[in-house]
């Protein structure tokens, strides 16, 4: 059975305006950090988890609804949770006819919420429209993989098309593909998504590594996970040694969009509202 086989996920809801923190519903990462072969207490990454909402509101003491867009900041660390997404959705859902104080009273319930329930200190921010427009839409790093002329038959998960140049002798480049697609394990529903590599080190075949980004084409598992195995299929062949980070900006379903974050090196990304976002 999948952890999220008994959170809301795939299944009908009715949806509860007045604020209700018990909706939050948290799958531990660590039974499938094990199916990775990933010891929790040593992970081989830092790492982050952004998500942004666009379906946020609440009213003011005077009954007037406000609205924002939210950014938020999961660490990943050994013991932190996965907030279930269908869960999150609800959760904020709730705030719709409730009353808030100020949007620091609004800022201060998400931390708090979230926070105990990813067991880690969960950050978020609200931004107004203003500020929405402001930030604008941003553009992956590094070359596109996708205008290469390559023949493409595997749609399932295949980590051996990875290979290193023949040859090829050592690289620092950032390359990314907007062709990343995977399916929900739960619901089989679609999830689409950009995805930018950086690394140093031998350098990597770049048609055989686009063909292995389209192999998870009907994959089944959750866009943090599809983000890991990229990490760590990556790392074998490029060696323990290089430097390597793997960033993937996903499609928003029901208000929420999901950007996992995985690097060898300690950090936070740039939170990149990219055009299909």
């Amino acid at each position: 059975m999948h952890p999220a086989e008994q959170s809301p996920l795939g299944k009908s809801s009715s949806y509860n305006g007045i604020y209700t923190p018990s909706l939050l519903y948290p799958i531990s990462r660590q039974p499938i950090w094990q199916g990775l072969g990933v010891d929790p207490q040593q992970l081989p990454f830092h790492g982050v988890d952004v998500w942004n909402s666009y379906e946020v509101s609440w009213l003011t003491p005077s009954g007037k609804p406000e609205v924002a867009a939210v950014e938020f900041i999961f660490p990943v660390t050994a013991n932190a949770r996965i907030v279930e997404s269908k869960s999150f959705k609800l959760y904020l859902n709730s705030f719709n006819q409730t009353v808030f104080s100020d949007r620091a009273d609004v800022l201060r319930t998400l931390e708090s919420d979230l926070s105990v329930t990813a067991q880690a200190p969960v950050m978020v921010r609200l931004l107004n429209m203003g500020r929405l427009q402001q930030d604008g839409i941003g553009r992956l790093p590094g070359e596109c993989l996708d205008d290469l002329d390559v023949n493409i038959d595997v749609y399932e998960y295949t980590p051996a098309l990875l290979q290193r140049v023949s040859g090829g002798g050592w690289a620092r480049e950032t390359l990314h593909s907007h062709l990343l697609k995977s399916n929900c394990p739960v619901t089989g529903q679609p999830d689409w998504g950009s995805v930018m590599i950086s690394y140093a080190g031998p350098a990597i075949d770049k048609a055989e590594l686009l063909r292995y980004l389209v192999s998870f084409r009907q994959h089944a598992d959750f866009h943090e996970q599809c983000v890991e195995r990229i990490f760590l299929d990556l790392q074998r062949v490029l060696g323990a040694d290089c430097e390597l980070t793997v960033y993937a900006r996903y499609l928003r379903r029901g208000g929420l969009d999901i950007n996992p974050w995985r690097s060898t090196r300690p950090g936070m990304p740039d939170n990149l509202r990219l055009a299909r976002q």
